[in-house]
């Protein structure tokens, strides 16, 4: 383990990992967090963000004086702005309107430079991905495009090390890998190594509604019902990063979900889970209801809690959506287990 870092960002990476005691004794399974809201940006993020920096770097794609432009829901770019600094560089980061306020702070606090721009389809020219592509374009000496849906440095930063961590730390006794899927590259690196080097496992993406990467799972079409108060996670098109996912399986969760899940693991656990690590969670209980007692099941905490506080933890915003506190963790169990 690394005892003393020269930059900061020498400390991403190496995350513990923390057994659930609430929902592991409910279940009768194992279930254990992969705790990346410990990497100094708070997310999962930062680990593509260095490895798409350092590969920059080695290949003179990006060169000193710089500028790393990035349109991001909040957490890549966090990282960036993290890795930038440790090498000298800066950034801007594209965000669409709306995202949560704590992102949007945490990007400033960080030293980047934040423009918003009004959420869009994918297909329209001002969405925040093509408006992040064009800056790079249009001043090539000046600025580099991190592209982390197409850049496969971000699959690369887990296939190399956050995969190989869990199988040492869980001592390759893994029997289902779950996560959500924003860019690809997590669930790409991971799922990728663990069908390589742990028998037998299962891997499955757990997708948010409004996301159409089930519906493309399953027919090849992205199609999408509903919509979701999650961020950066679920897309609509098929990118580099998640070309390289092994899976096995989808599973499309509701956000009544993600607040009961959030709020028992809270009182229980004493963790405070963010939206995506929510949705991560409720996807390892589905798959822990549905199958045999001591099943160890692995997924991440991938970003901080508090930067979900003015949604997740907002009764009034949940109010607003339509969502409830009331919904006990039983009924979600018995839920998930009657599902065909």
């Amino acid at each position: 383990m690394l005892k003393v870092g020269e930059q900061l960002s020498d400390l991403i990476g190496k995350t513990p990992i923390v057994k659930l005691p609430s929902l592991s004794k409910l279940t009768g399974c194992e279930i254990y967090l992969k705790c990346e809201q410990l990497n100094p940006g708070g997310s999962i993020k930062d680990r593509a963000a260095l490895q798409m920096v350092k590969d920059a770097l080695a290949s003179g794609d990006l060169k000193e004086g710089m500028t790393i432009v990035e349109g991001t829901a909040g957490n890549t770019g966090i990282g960036l702005a993290i890795v930038s600094k440790s090498f000298g560089l800066k950034m801007l980061a594209v965000m669409p309107k709306g995202q949560s306020i704590e992102k949007e702070r945490m990007l400033t606090l960080h030293g980047s430079e934040l423009k918003l721009v009004d959420p869009c389809p994918f297909k329209d020219q001002n969405h925040f991905y093509h408006t992040a592509r064009r800056i790079a374009e249009d001043n090539p000496q000046e600025y580099w495009w991190g592209n982390q849906f197409e850049n496969l440095s971000n699959f690369k930063a887990h296939y190399e090390n956050t995969a190989p961590e869990i199988v040492e730390q869980l001592e390759g006794k893994i029997d289902f890998f779950i996560t959500s899927a924003g860019t690809g590259g997590t669930i790409g690196g991971n799922s990728k190594y663990f069908k390589e080097n742990v028998k037998d496992i299962k891997c499955f993406l757990v997708d948010p509604e409004g996301s159409g990467l089930k519906s493309y799972m399953e027919t090849g079409e992205f199609k999408s019902t509903g919509g979701s108060i999650t961020e950066g996670i679920g897309i609509m098109r098929l990118v580099e990063n998640f070309k390289q996912a092994n899976l096995d399986g989808v599973i499309s969760l509701p956000d009544q979900d993600l607040v009961t899940i959030s709020k028992y693991v809270r009182d229980e656990d004493g963790i405070v889970l963010g939206l995506s690590a929510a949705l991560n969670v409720a996807g390892a209980l589905y798959l822990a209801a549905r199958n045999k007692a001591g099943s160890r099941i692995i997924t991440f905490h991938c970003d901080l809690g508090e930067r979900s506080f003015s949604k997740l933890y907002n009764p009034e915003f949940l109010k607003s959506k339509g969502l409830s506190l009331d919904l006990t963790i039983d009924d979600l169990i018995n839920k998930y287990k009657s599902l065909k």
